[in-house]
């Protein structure tokens, strides 16, 4: 019916997965939730780094649990209904999709009769009854909605109008939710139903008319209300919105919080009137010859302001005045109003989704001019008012978030600190790639998606229709700040999860030790088997989770291995891109680590030409047939696993056993039940990043590091406690001299490996 006026700009939307990291005590979560991915640019090709997406910019999908909200966001594409709105608001019948209640009723009494007939069986039968025709499709469409039908019914609404009463006692809300009906099933049944013309319009207008210039139409009363919504939303339905500006701007004049419910909800059904009124040029032109309904509007917000809460319907309404700036037309009477109503209420508390959805009309229909609104320095405001929490966990590692407790960030860190150890082990690398400066990754947490939706877009200028991004920017540039915008998933509460920490944590690592230059660069050549394979099967593995969904897709054997290396964003879908990426990845690690070496020193190079020739030449079909062999092995759950990394480090050798050193381990390190091994070594200055690995053995032993004190289950620095003996903590930066280290008896533990390395 109508375009929305809100079209999103075109920012890069290129696909992730949702994978997540739960980090309550150890516990994690399976990242099951993976949505489809994300719309293409126009182009049907990821956006470039000459857009307003920083290189390397990764939106993540949303998870499809992610909440309703009932508070608005100009930003999301789903904001703006295109057909007329279904079903009653009010009353009796209160949804068109609800027809259980309303069974009995019969449809061929509508569909076979026409005239005053049709008239009495509309207004004689409940409104229950006549929300059902919402549902009616082909011939009883037809039957009940020609347009001579309609003519009828609004004729009818016309001469019993003058005597409206103010309540339904003569069946007016009948013959307007029967007009509604017919508006809404037209939409979806033209071909069946036929066109609407001027008899139609003139009817309608007709009968629009005389309803609203009833003395009773003006009753602030439940009764009068219950049919006022109805025949408020008519108008938007009839495309009538220009003609009826007054009853709008009457509506929202007179409006006090005490309105009785039905009445509160006409005037929260304007909304619609307004939205979409501003698709039809004949509203804008109404508008623009009636400045005084902006004004009205813009007082309705201000005089009601009290009841902003994010989902009211002052917020909804008062948000619609952004589009004034979004029309040439409007524009003039917009941006004083806009501004004023901007830096009028807090950006943050009840009246952020008010003051954020009216900046971003603002910012989006009005750019350039944010000295002109005042709001130039919003993004740098916003930070420390949206994002109360400012954690360090290490040089390498910083986390800025709305809400989370000491233990939340804590978890968090050490979880993210020992991937990193269980990636170089995957990785094998000599350290980051030439030119990369991304020493530090900020991980960004927002309470949940619609904060995130609501504040993310102005604070860090991305595309917030998606699950999250990954900003690896310029990693050339000296100060470069990479960056993982997440939001909690707020649907696994009270469980604490960040959604895609680990897919896309991994995302920066592989950036920064295997993919040279900026994402740009890295998409030369098909590199996305690698790239999100890499993601899941480091996400995977290093949570110890079950890959379900890939190996399900390993039954099918849709793929030969040759042609998953040609895998792109434009020509796969999310099965292809994760399931088979990480099928891909997990295949050529397993079974062929030197060809896996051998790629990644031309990626880790930037050659990208010299990697392809590997994959499509060197190694081209010649594995196929030993995939599709695998494929079947995985399906029935028998994957293998990955060779060993490295060789095992030479034993330590200081006289005492607790004392290790740069490189070495100590095999039998055991201690019973709740009590300890405790162990040390001294580090020299300048040390980078300390490893300490445990391994093998029987029962339960959990590692504990404390820097220059001895490490216990009560004084410690970074802990890890898994389910078994396989322990590792990364330390970046530790300080110099002797540190200390101990393992715990979670269960008394005997045969364990320690290694420590550090660089």
């Amino acid at each position: 019916m109508r375009p929305s006026s809100m079209a999103k700009d075109g920012v890069r939307r290129l696909p992730a997965l949702g994978t997540a990291l739960l980090l309550s005590l150890g516990l994690f979560a399976p990242a099951a939730h993976a949505a489809g991915a994300p719309s293409a640019t126009p182009t049907g090709k990821p956006a470039t780094s000459a857009g307003k997406a920083a290189p390397r910019t990764i939106p993540v999908p949303k998870s499809p649990d992610t909440p309703q909200d009932d508070r608005p966001l100009a930003s999301d594409p789903q904001a703006k209904a295109t057909a007329p709105t279904a079903g009653s608001t009010v009353g009796a019948a209160k949804s068109a999709r609800s027809f259980s209640a309303a069974a009995a009723c019969d449809i061929s009494a509508f569909t076979g009769k026409s005239g005053a007939a049709l008239v009495q069986q509309v207004k004689g039968s409940g409104l229950d009854c006549v929300n059902t025709l919402f549902q009616l499709t082909g011939n009883d469409a037809k039957g009940a909605f020609n347009e001579a039908q309609m003519v009828t019914v609004a004729n009818a609404l016309r001469d019993s109008a003058a005597s409206y009463p103010g309540d339904n006692s003569t069946s007016a809300g009948q013959l307007v939710l029967f007009l509604r009906a017919g508006y809404y099933v037209q939409w979806y049944n033209k071909d069946a139903v036929g066109p609407y013309g001027d008899s139609l319009k003139t009817a309608i207008r007709g009968a629009l008319d005389a309803f609203y210039a009833a003395p009773h139409s003006k009753d602030v009363t439940d009764a009068n209300g219950a049919t006022l919504a109805e025949a408020v939303t008519l108008i938007d339905s009839a495309q009538e919105n220009a003609r009826y500006t007054g009853v709008v701007k009457r509506l929202l004049n007179d409006y006090t919080g005490s309105w009785p419910a039905a009445m509160t909800t006409a005037v929260a059904n304007t909304e619609t009137v307004i939205e979409r009124g501003f698709d039809l040029p004949e509203f804008v032109s109404a508008l623009q010859a009636d400045p005084s309904f902006a004004t009205t509007a813009a007082s309705f917000v201000t005089r009601n302001s009290s009841l902003l809460n994010g989902g009211d319907l002052v917020t909804k309404i008062g948000i619609q005045l952004g589009n004034l700036v979004a029309h040439n037309e409007l524009r003039a009477q917009g941006r004083p109003i806009l501004k004023d109503l901007i830096n009028r209420y807090p950006l943050v508390g009840n009246t952020g989704p008010l003051t954020m959805n009216l900046l971003w009309f603002a910012e989006k229909k009005d750019e350039g001019n944010c000295s002109l609104y005042g709001t130039c320095d919003v993004p740098a405001k916003l930070v420390p008012l949206v994002l109360t929490v400012d954690h360090t966990c290490n040089a390498n590692l910083r986390i800025r978030a709305q809400e989370m407790t000491a233990q939340q960030l804590a978890d968090t860190c050490t979880s993210l600190v020992n991937q990193d150890a269980f990636f170089h082990k995957i990785a094998k690398d000599n350290g980051p790639v030439a030119n990369d400066n991304n020493t530090n990754l900020e991980v960004v947490v927002f309470d949940d998606y619609y904060n995130y939706s609501l504040y993310a877009w102005e604070m860090y200028k991305i595309d917030v229709d998606n699950g999250g991004m990954y900003e690896e920017g310029n990693p050339a540039k000296a100060g470069n700040q990479a960056r993982f915008i997440a939001h909690e998933a707020s649907w696994l509460r009270p469980q604490f999860q960040i959604w895609n920490l680990n897919h896309e944590y991994t995302h920066y690592l592989d950036g920064r030790y295997d993919m040279y230059g900026d994402f740009e660069a890295g998409m030369t050549t098909p590199t996305i088997w690698w790239v999100e394979g890499l993601a899941e099967y480091v996400s995977y593995s290093y949570r110890g989770e079950h890959y379900d969904a890939a190996v399900a897709q390993a039954g099918k054997g849709t793929y030969a291995l040759s042609t998953l290396f040609d895998t792109t964003y434009d020509n796969s879908d999310s099965t292809r891109t994760y399931n088979w990426g990480y099928l891909a990845v997990r295949y050529m690690l397993q079974s062929h680590p030197d060809d896996v070496t051998a790629v990644l020193a031309k990626y880790r190079a930037g050659d990208w030409n010299g990697a392809r020739t590997i994959l499509k030449t060197t190694i081209g079909t010649k594995y196929d047939a030993d995939f599709a062999t695998w494929l079947k092995a995985c399906a029935a759950d028998n994957c293998g696993t990955l060779p060993t990394e490295q060789p095992k480090a030479p034993l330590c050798t200081a006289a005492d056993t607790r004392q290790f050193d740069k490189n070495c381990r100590r095999d039998g390190v055991a201690a019973t039940t709740g009590n300890y091994s405790y162990s040390f070594l001294y580090l020299p200055a300048g040390v980078q990043q300390l490893t300490i690995t445990t391994s093998g053995g029987t029962g339960n032993a959990d590692l504990y590091y404390n820097g220059g004190a001895w490490a216990t289950t009560g004084s410690y620095k970074a802990k890890s406690t898994n389910g078994d003996n396989g322990e590792t903590l990364t330390i970046a930066n530790p300080p110099s001299g002797w540190v200390y280290f101990s393992l715990y008896g979670q269960q008394g533990f005997g045969g364990v490996t320690v290694t420590t390395t550090y660089n």
